[in-house]
């Protein structure tokens, strides 16, 4: 009797040092990767404001290429939007198109319903380097007491980041296509 008080016992402490840790975790998150891109910020931001483009470079759409897509508002910038239901891999969610400073920024608003439920704000930005573009691609959001806890076997940066990685890679690939 005495060894498992002492086995809860650990146990609860070992609980409650990961909670605490989990709440000293931050209130936000940011996802961030970027690359250069052998195109102009014009092309590229094309490929971002329209998400009928995204077909060509999105690391998802190469993930669940038979998702269901409901694409609404006006057919690219501000206030496009595209809807998704797809495999557990890709989840469930939609996007809107909140700003675009042509050739150099495009954000919007993203909300996902499954696996989990939560709202961030992609952006995209394109800063011009010689014949080139850096293409920067986020994502921040906010970080719920439960994200945190989850954040100390998951590491959202990793896990996104490399889906970032992908999409960008995609993204060069279409964009430096030859002609």
């Amino acid at each position: 009797m005495l060894v498992l008080k002492i086995v809860l016992g650990v146990i609860a402490i070992a609980v409650i040092a990961l909670l605490g840790l989990a709440a000293t975790r931050p209130d936000r998150f940011m996802v961030k990767r970027a690359a250069t891109i052998k195109a102009r910020p014009e092309a590229l931001s094309a490929l971002v404001e329209d998400f009928h483009q995204w077909r060509l470079w999105s690391p998802w759409e190469k993930i669940d290429p038979d998702m269901t897509r409901a694409y609404g508002g006006p057919d690219k910038g501000v206030g496009a939007t595209y809807a998704w239901v797809g495999s557990a891999k890709v989840g469930t969610g939609d996007m809107e198109i909140t700003q675009v400073t042509p050739g150099r920024e495009v954000a919007f608003d993203l909300h996902f319903v499954k696996p989990f439920k939560a709202d961030n704000v992609g952006r995209f930005t394109f800063e011009p380097a010689g014949d080139s573009t850096l293409v920067t691609w986020s994502m921040e959001g906010a970080s719920p007491f439960m994200a945190k806890v989850m954040g100390l076997v998951f590491d959202m940066d990793k896990v996104v980041g490399k889906d970032f990685e992908a999409g960008l890679a995609n993204m060069k690939a279409e964009a430096e296509k030859p002609a």
